[in-house]
């Protein structure tokens, strides 16, 4: 579809624009925090409504989950369409790049082709996903995963930390909430070519290694859980330390012990992101202490062995310390490796603008491993700079980098077109 129009800083423009909807608290201190159907959140969609209508898209929605979708019909419409986006939802004091990127490239790709009056022969259809960090809610990938069927109508009744249900969100933000609508936005998978989708990289190596574009490989397996420990509450001046089952402190043990093991083991990941101590006093021996666990690693047979050996460990070290330990699995993700033809389109997309191609696997998760699940899947990243931190307010990219991207996006439609 030959060099695009749109630059890099138009995308650095409209990443801006969305990052100016952040929670008050968040908002106060010049942070940026959007999570499931707060205001901020129901205000970044309706930037991103307005993006894809200015852009030239035939239809703009929002569907039973906050997902918008964005539809660019081609000169075919019975062709299968092409299946692209990101989340637009972000962490607590998160970046401007991270999953948004991979709404605004192909936004910026359509935008030059209704510019220029051109279809394709196939649709393209770009979806904002509603939510993908698990922020407010224990539900992660709820937006691509309402597309793929993988919405779990339990849901609906958790409660987030003010006591509203997703359900009460739902509705107090105008959808319908029901679960009838939510399993209706499964996709039928012999209507698409594929997904593909366009992400800062959210890790040093593109930076290191001075490369501005990455083809990824695969996606790495997860599993998130949620812990409490019990031990018993006491005085801190009183009790003998031989005596005490300090609920903390078998947290910290466990939580030393997850870094170990995941050192032990090349490329798997282990963190403790939350740790609290429910009505902790400075002079009370701590009872109970909750905390979280994401462990990652390449395969799922060496995700499972990593969950499975510090479980194992966690309840030895607990025992020992005379405490209870509790362990609830939130989320588990399946290694998504990226179908060998879509890697393909992405390697020649990125020589046909005289980058050259550099493969890596993805730490992070993202929406791909859902739509994984029902259709071939492969990943662009883009370089981040301050050697690639992600999920904090230092994440970058470049208007360079942004430009390339969606040049690379191009040359992926157009050899599309040209090998259906």
């Amino acid at each position: 579809m030959g060099k695009p129009q749109a630059s890099g800083h138009d995308i650095l423009q409209w990443s801006e624009l969305l990052a100016r909807h952040s929670e008050p608290a968040w908002a106060e201190r010049g942070q940026l925090t959007v999570t499931y159907l707060t205001p901020a959140h129901i205000h970044t969609a309706r930037e991103l409504t307005a993006l894809m209508q200015a852009s030239g898209f035939d239809e703009v929605s929002t569907d039973a989950v906050g997902n918008v979708v964005g539809m660019y019909r081609g000169s075919q419409p019975e062709a299968r369409t092409l299946l692209t986006g990101s989340h637009y939802d972000t962490v607590r004091n998160g970046g401007k790049y991270d999953g948004r990127l991979g709404i605004l490239v192909p936004v910026a790709c359509v935008r030059n082709l209704s510019n220029a009056g051109r279809r394709l022969p196939f649709n393209i259809e770009v979806v904002g996903f509603a939510e993908e960090e698990g922020q407010r809610f224990r539900a992660t990938f709820l937006g691509s995963g309402a597309l793929t069927g993988a919405f779990d109508p339990q849901w609906l009744d958790q409660q987030d930390a003010d006591g509203v249900t997703m359900r009460e969100a739902m509705q107090q933000a105008g959808l319908p909430a029901e679960w009838s609508a939510i399993a209706a936005l499964r996709r039928e998978p012999s209507r698409y070519q594929g997904f593909v989708e366009v992400h800062i990289e959210q890790g040093p190596v593109l930076c290191e290694g001075k490369l501005p574009l990455g083809v990824v490989t695969s996606i790495n397996a997860g599993v998130r859980c949620t812990c409490r420990i019990v031990g018993l509450a006491g005085h801190a001046g009183t009790t003998p330390m031989r005596m005490r089952q300090d609920a903390l402190l078998a947290a910290a043990e466990i939580s030393l012990m997850a870094e170990q093991r995941a050192l032990d083991d090349a490329d798997s990941v282990a963190t403790v992101g939350q740790m609290q101590v429910p009505g902790g006093s400075i002079n009370v021996i701590p009872g109970e202490c909750l905390f979280t666990l994401d462990m990652r690693a390449p395969t799922n047979a060496q995700r499972d062995a990593l969950v499975n050996d510090i479980s194992a460990r966690a309840h030895a070290i607990a025992a020992r310390r005379q405490v209870s330990f509790e362990w609830t699995e939130v989320m588990r993700a399946s290694a998504a490796p990226s179908d060998p033809s879509w890697q393909a389109r992405w390697a020649r997309a990125v020589t046909a603008i005289g980058q050259p191609v550099y493969a890596l696997n993805s730490g992070a998760g993202h929406d791909a491993m859902m739509l994984h699940t029902i259709m071939p899947q492969a990943m662009l990243f883009v370089r981040g700079g301050n050697r690639g931190i992600s999920h904090n307010p230092l994440e970058t990219i470049t208007a360079d980098d942004a430009t390339l991207a969606t040049q690379a996006f191009a040359a992926l439609l157009d050899d599309i077109e040209a090998r259906p």
